[in-house]
């Protein structure tokens, strides 16, 4: 009976030590070093605002959907799998892929059905859809986009907000980075941002 009052004893000591250094101590620590200059945006989930209202994070990507279909001001990500339809904007609290695998009859279909929506959007012929443009992420809420996809919907972004097509090009410029290992890439949010403030 004392063996088993002495290992209880020690049990509960160790919990207590434990729940105080990993409950209380070491979620103080990763909030403290989060508020470090440089650091705080990312662990805020790097939020982006403008005049003092948020209107997303860098690190999600939202398709926006213009108002009037036929006059469409925006640059698109790519397809989400949790859309309703092929090109949709999925849905952000659900972030998922498809789980179709390359030989997926289903898979191929969607492929060709979005490549002749965004054809048809865009006023391309098929082969100048670039892979990326109808192809769903892992996630379905990737912010990024290639450059060539980006460079692609120009033409319409500047017919449908008034900007030259060499004005929308050089914002597509300037909001090209190295998307995380060194592969350029457009973010979506940013990009759009920049085209409204330019007007």
């Amino acid at each position: 009976m004392k063996a088993m009052v002495k290992q209880a004893s020690a049990g509960l000591r160790v919990l207590l030590v434990f729940t105080v250094l990993l409950g209380v101590i070491y979620p103080l620590g990763i909030w403290a070093v989060s508020r470090i200059p440089g650091l705080q945006s990312k662990a805020e989930g790097s939020v982006i605002s403008v005049n003092g209202q948020a209107v997303g994070s860098s690190l999600i990507g939202i398709d926006p959907v213009a108002p009037d279909p036929a006059h469409d001001p925006y640059f698109h990500t790519r397809p989400s799998a949790t859309a309703k339809d092929v090109l949709g904007p999925g849905d952000p609290s659900t972030s998922a892929g498809s789980n179709l695998g390359g030989f997926s009859d289903k898979l191929l279909g969607q492929i060709q059905q979005r490549k002749a929506a965004i054809a048809q959007r865009e006023g391309v012929p098929l082969d100048a859809v670039p892979p990326d443009a109808v192809t769903a992420s892992a996630s379905g809420i990737d912010p990024t986009i290639s450059v060539a996809y980006a460079d692609l919907q120009v033409a319409r972004v500047a017919r449908n907000t008034g900007l030259s097509e060499d004005k929308v090009k050089q914002l597509v410029e300037q909001n090209t980075t190295g998307y995380g290992i060194g592969i350029p890439g457009v973010n979506v949010l940013e990009l759009n941002l920049a085209v409204a403030g330019a007007h």
